[in-house]
């Protein structure tokens, strides 16, 4: 699947570290009877990431911690991950972050190690992101929810009102004419329209399609241009547009100390939340100290570096992430309870209803 955070590996490109994808160790780290890893053996660690997962601010604390360097592979979509572990040898990766989405997937694949629930802070977590149908098969546990956001509208505050854009209708409003951008991934921005007309995206079927392509249709006056993440972000910081449909704080985050008027919003009818999972590959002949790595990750300092990663910022899974107040604002952090509550995770509609689905959108950028 085309995964926003595929186009999201160009904002982060030049932040990135040199990738090393074949080295690995032969065997498991020694550890001192506390568990730590010893000063007298530095070793590596492999991790098949995200670029949000590549920024030396988040990396760093671990690796001096633990005298450890972490080389990380960030990756465009899963079914480019599969592709990359399929051409490496066994035991070459430790560390796997995915779509909450994807899990079961992978799990299928037998690609991801059993976890131990009691590692990992479930009661700090915010509620709803656990997703235990998702990030549990069979009642075991294999990933654990690292990071979180929405597929929404994101906005330049300085032209456009906050409470006009609270309000998902505002989209068809006559005076936003030309000023709109569209992210160009179908299935989040159908599912909102979808939302819009009182849908619920696991309820889609072949039969909403035609009131949702009417939707997008009537929008379609108001679209001045429609491009991937880079495109629409561009577009909104340089003025070419206020408004983009499907964006949201991973859009706006980084642009926030530019022009703090650059905001982003759920809409009161609800919006789409997308989810990272992050695990301990099967084969890792390091699980210990991956499994340390995954625990990092969702601790309060580590969460609170990759919710402001230099890629593109988001929620923490974590409600106990060390943020600062300004950092919590720009994430709209106390009305995270509401947002959660009022978005529904990511649907995978299946192959039939996805290439009509496609169709639709594939009409709706021609039309």
């Amino acid at each position: 699947m085309k995964s926003r955070r595929g186009i999201l590996q160009l904002i982060g490109a030049l932040l990135a570290f040199a990738l090393i994808a074949s080295a690995c160790g032969d065997a498991e780290s020694d550890t001192t009877e506390g568990g730590a890893i010893s000063d007298e053996v530095p070793t590596e660690l492999n991790a098949l990431v995200w670029c949000d997962h590549t920024d030396p601010a988040l990396l760093q604390p671990f690796e001096e911690a633990n005298n450890v360097t972490v080389n990380v592979k960030d990756y465009d979509g899963t079914g480019v991950a599969l592709g990359l572990i399929e051409q490496s040898q066994p035991g070459e990766w430790d560390v796997f972050v995915v779509d909450s989405v994807d899990v079961p997937r992978i799990v299928d694949a037998g690609l991801l190690a059993e976890l131990n629930p009691d590692d990992y802070p479930w009661d700090d977590f915010f509620a709803d992101v656990d997703l235990p149908g998702t990030h549990y098969q069979n009642d075991t546990l294999y990933a654990v929810p690292e990071k979180f956001g929405y597929n929404t509208i994101a906005f330049n505050g300085d032209n456009v009102s906050v409470d006009a854009m609270r309000d998902v209708e505002s989209l068809w409003d006559p005076d936003y004419d030309g000023r709109i951008a569209v992210y160009d991934y179908y299935i989040p921005v159908m599912e909102q329209v979808a939302i819009s007309l009182g849908i619920k995206p696991a309820d889609l079927t072949v039969d909403d399609l035609p009131a949702i392509e009417q939707r997008l249709m009537d929008l379609k006056p108001h679209v001045a241009l429609i491009g991937d993440v880079v495109t629409t972000q561009t577009a909104l910081a340089t003025g070419e547009v206020d408004i983009i449909v499907g964006g949201g704080e991973f859009v706006t985050g980084v642009l926030n100390a530019e022009n703090p008027a650059f905001d982003w919003i759920l809409p009161k009818q609800g919006g789409i939340r997308w989810q990272q999972a992050i695990g301990v590959f099967a084969d890792s002949e390091k699980k210990d100290l991956a499994t340390k790595f995954v625990q990092y990750i969702v601790s309060p300092e580590g969460q609170a570096r990759l919710a402001t990663s230099s890629c593109y910022w988001a929620m923490p899974a974590n409600s106990k992430a060390t943020l600062t107040d300004a950092e919590k604002e720009i994430l709209r952090w106390d009305e995270q309870e509401g947002f959660v509550g009022n978005s529904y995770p990511y649907f995978i509609p299946d192959a039939d209803l996805d290439a009509a689905m496609l169709d639709v959108w594939t009409r709706f950028l021609q039309g």
